[in-house]
C-alpha cells in the first residue's frame, strides 16, 4: 500500500483536519535527537530546550483548542482590523481628540505612548520561545501570539500619531518616560530580564503565566475602563479589541 502523506496521523483512524495536517511534524529539530546534521546551534538547543526546566514526555499531545491555521488566523484578524480601523477613522476625522480633557491627554502621554516599548519586549520574547519550542504546534501558537503583539504595537503607534495631530508635542519624550518614570521601572526591569532568559520553558512560563496576563489585564481592561470614565470611549473599544488577542 502506498504510504499516505499523513501517515503519522493514521492512528486517529479518520481523515485529518486542516489544522492537523498543517501543524504536525514540522520541526527540523527532533527533540531528544537533535539536528540531522552537526550544527553550531546544537549546544544551544541542548542546553536551553532539551535540558529546560520545563519537561514533558509527549509534547506532541498539545493541540491548539482553537485549531488556528494561517488561513483562519488572517480571516479572524481581518474582522478585528476592520473594527479598529473604523474607530481610528472616527477619531481622526472628527474633533474627538480636541474634546478630551487636558488631564486625560497628559495621562495618555504617560501610558499609551510608552506602552509600545513593553509590548515590543513581549513580542520579542514570544518570538524567542516560539523559535525554541520543542513541538511544532507550540511554535505555531506562539508565532500567532507574536503577531498579535505586532498588531498591538502598530495600533498604539497609530493612536499616538493621531493624538500628535491635535497636540503636536504629545509623546515627544515617550522613550525617556519608559526609561525613567518610576511608574514604568518595575515592568521595564522584568521585561529586560526576560529578554535574556534563554531557557525556553522559563521564558514561556514567566511571560505567559506571570507577566503577560497581569500586564494585559491592567492595560487593556482596567486602563480602558479608566479611559471610558474620562470620556475616551473609543480608546476603551480599541483596547477591548486588542484584549481579545491577549485572551
Amino acid at each position: 500500500m502506498t504510504q499516505k502523506t499523513y501517515w503519522h496521523l493514521e492512528h486517529e483512524r479518520r481523515i485529518p483536519t486542516e489544522y492537523e495536517l498543517a501543524s504536525s511534524k514540522l520541526l527540523y529539530y527532533k527533540t531528544h535527537r537533535g539536528f540531522e546534521l552537526t550544527m553550531p546551534l546544537d549546544q544551544w538547543y541542548e542546553q536551553h530546550q532539551l535540558n529546560s526546566e520545563l519537561q514533558c514526555q509527549q509534547w506532541d499531545r498539545f493541540s491548539d483548542p482553537r485549531a488556528t491555521t494561517y488561513t483562519s488566523y488572517t480571516e479572524m484578524q481581518s474582522d478585528k482590523e476592520t473594527f479598529v480601523d473604523a474607530l481610528l477613522e472616527l477619531m481622526g476625522s472628527s474633533d474627538y481628540d480636541a474634546g478630551l480633557n487636558a488631564a486625560h491627554v497628559e495621562l495618555l502621554e504617560k501610558v499609551i505612548a510608552p506602552m509600545r516599548y513593553p509590548v515590543h519586549g513581549l513580542q520579542m520574547v514570544a518570538s524567542y520561545f516560539a523559535h525554541m519550542a520543542p513541538e511544532g504546534r507550540i511554535t505555531i501558537a506562539s508565532m500567532f501570539q507574536s503577531l498579535d503583539e505586532v498588531r498591538r504595537i502598530q495600533r498604539l503607534a497609530y493612536r499616538t500619531r493621531l493624538l500628535q495631530l491635535t497636540h503636536p508635542k504629545f509623546a515627544h519624550n515617550s522613550q525617556s518616560v519608559w526609561e525613567n518614570d518610576p511608574m514604568w521601572q518595575p515592568l521595564r526591569e522584568i521585561i529586560e530580564r526576560l529578554l535574556v532568559v534563554y531557557d525556553w520553558g522559563q521564558s514561556f512560563v514567566v511571560c505567559n503565566l506571570v507577566v503577560k496576563p497581569l500586564f494585559d489585564e491592567l492595560m487593556m481592561v482596567h486602563f480602558g475602563h479608566l479611559a471610558k470614565c474620562n470620556g475616551d470611549y473609543l480608546l476603551d473599544q480599541m483596547l477591548g479589541s486588542l484584549h481579545q488577542d491577549c485572551l
